[in-house]
């Protein structure tokens, strides 16, 4: 199957490339005057990403809308920074207060 995101299914879809010559009427011009149009593809932005899905992780090709949606879990490398009050330099700072 063609490239298409795993979660929505969006894919790419067919649209026309128009090409225009002359000067807009607003600037003082007679017009502009379309001289071509092309059939072209829009494609979506897709991105291979490591995504957690139940309890394993799977690369998936997911499109920007739905990383951005939050349709996704990203795969956390590594364990967010815990600060400690138990020893170090914010021990006697936190005692203090």
């Amino acid at each position: 199957m063609a490239r298409h995101c795993e979660v929505c299914g969006k894919s790419a879809t067919m649209g026309n490339r128009v090409t225009t010559r002359g000067k807009a009427k607003y600037l003082g011009g007679v017009g502009t005057k379309v001289t071509g149009i092309a059939r072209r593809k829009f494609k979506p932005n897709l991105q291979r990403l490591r995504v957690t899905v139940g309890k394993t992780n799977t690369s998936m090709l997911v499109c920007t809308q739905c990383i951005r949606g939050g349709a996704i879990t990203k795969l956390v490398r590594r364990a967010p920074f815990k600060l400690t009050m138990a020893g170090g330099k914010g021990a006697k700072v936190a005692a203090a207060t």
